[in-house]
This record gives structure tokens, C-alpha cells and sequence, in this order.
């Protein structure tokens, strides 16, 4: 493949493969513990003040959609850690100066798909917003209003399910697109369209370890909701440094 097209190869891996790259990634995150959870809790305070911001607005409704469509924008935010997890593979130790200014990451491919993911973001937000105004006459103003409609009533159990079907739709397609060309543009000779190839191939040619990877990485981003997000200082720098080991199993450098 390398060769015809260049591309690089991917390889072929086993569906116990996620669980060892958070095994791998766990591993990091020990090395280098004081950068890994300051950078986590850095996202976990910025999802808590967004988080309060909607409430006091009394923009219930975005709460819950725009906690869902964080994890298409994650992969972006993760970008210091992937660093990190390159840093550790050659040998130095990473600082947090080095995680968040990123000379690599500062390029037009970053951008280019930065502002898809904000755009596919978007997209998931208007398509939410779309089949709650079609489900119900009624606006919930809080969260526990909302929550009380989506699992109680008739129509907000059909806007759920429906919201359900169409956000994993299009959640599966943007980590298809982002799972391996997020860590691969830190790669200077790479561009935004060789590292997108590349990451639908290799969900591709993995699917069942890659569906399974997907898994986990929701369960573990959903299990900080209850939390009030605070055990995304954790979860967050762990699924990174995990994302890191994924992509260097995954492609051939």
C-alpha cells in the first residue's frame, strides 16, 4: 500500500488489542502523573463551567446535547497528550509546556480538520435540536425537566431514541475519521487527507477491535457524567496517552 500509494500500511490487530492500549496508556499516565492530570483537570473545569453555564441559562436542552457531542471534538483536545505519548516513546519526558505548545499541531492540516469536527459538532446540535422541537410543543427550561420528559414520557422516549440512532450514526463517523488522523498529523510529513485515508482504513481493515475501542472510549467518557465530570482529570489524560499506543499499533510508520 505504502508503496502504490503512499499511504502507509496498516496493520491487522486482535479485538483484545483496546484493552491493551489502556493498559499501555495507564502505564504513561504513571510515568508523567503531574502534566497528565493538570491537563486533565484543565478539561474537566472547562466542562463543569460549560455545564453550569447552560443551566444558569436555563438551556437544559444543550446541556445534554452538547455533553454528548463532546466526544466528536475530543480527539482535537487530546493533542497535547498524544505528545506526550510520543515524547515517552522516544525516551523523554514530557512537561506540560511541551503538551500545550505544540509545533507541530500549529498548521493548516490541524485546522482543516479542526473545523470539520466543529462543523460535524454543530451539525449533531442542530440535528438534536430538530428532533426535540419535533417530539414536543413543550420546552423543558431545567435538566431535571428534560431528563423527567426523555425517560417518562411517550414522545420524549421517542425523541431519545431517535437521537440515540442518528448521534451514533454520525459519532461513528467522525471517529472513523478522527481516530488515528488526530494523532498522525503530529507527524510533520503527514497532510489532513493521507491521515483521514488512513483512519477510515483502519477502522476498516479492524472493525470489530475498532468498534470495540469506540466502546470503551463512550463508556468511559460517559461514566464522568455522574461525577460531575470530575473524573475527567483522569479518564481524559488516560484515553489520550491510550489513543497514542492505539495509533502506533495501528499504522506503520
Amino acid at each position: 500500500m505504502a508503496q502504490n500509494t503512499g499511504l502507509p500500511a496498516v496493520r491487522k490487530v486482535g479485538a483484545m488489542a483496546p484493552f491493551r492500549w489502556l493498559a499501555g496508556g495507564w502505564q504513561d499516565v504513571m510515568k508523567v502523573p503531574g502534566p497528565c492530570l493538570v491537563y486533565g483537570a484543565a478539561m474537566s473545569l472547562a466542562s463543569i463551567g460549560f455545564t453550569w453555564a447552560f443551566i444558569a441559562s436555563n438551556a437544559a436542552f444543550w446541556v445534554l446535547a452538547l455533553t454528548c457531542g463532546f466526544v466528536f471534538i475530543a480527539p482535537m483536545l487530546a493533542m497535547g497528550l498524544y505528545e506526550a505519548g510520543r515524547l515517552l516513546e522516544t525516551g523523554e519526558k514530557p512537561t506540560l509546556v511541551r503538551m500545550l505548545f505544540l509545533r507541530h499541531a500549529v498548521r493548516q492540516d490541524v485546522v482543516y480538520l479542526g473545523l470539520a469536527l466543529l462543523m460535524i459538532y454543530l451539525l449533531w446540535g442542530r440535528i438534536a435540536q430538530l428532533v426535540y422541537g419535533l417530539s414536543t410543543y413543550q420546552y423543558h427550561r431545567t435538566v431535571k425537566a428534560f431528563i423527567t420528559f426523555a425517560l417518562t414520557d411517550s414522545e420524549g422516549q421517542t425523541m431519545a431514541i431517535a437521537n440515540i440512532l442518528t448521534g451514533g450514526i454520525i459519532a461513528f463517523f467522525t471517529y472513523a475519521i478522527v481516530v488515528i488522523t488526530a494523532p498522525m498529523l503530529l507527524e510533520p510529513e503527514t497532510n489532513v487527507f493521507a491521515a483521514t485515508v488512513t483512519s477510515f482504513t483502519a477502522v476498516a481493515q479492524n472493525f470489530v477491535p475498532m468498534l470495540i475501542w469506540a466502546f470503551l472510549i463512550v463508556a468511559l467518557l460517559v461514566s464522568t457524567i455522574p461525577t460531575g465530570f470530575l473524573s475527567l482529570t483522569i479518564i481524559f489524560p488516560w484515553l489520550g496517552l491510550a489513543s497514542w499506543r492505539a495509533y502506533r499499533d495501528l499504522v506503520v510508520r
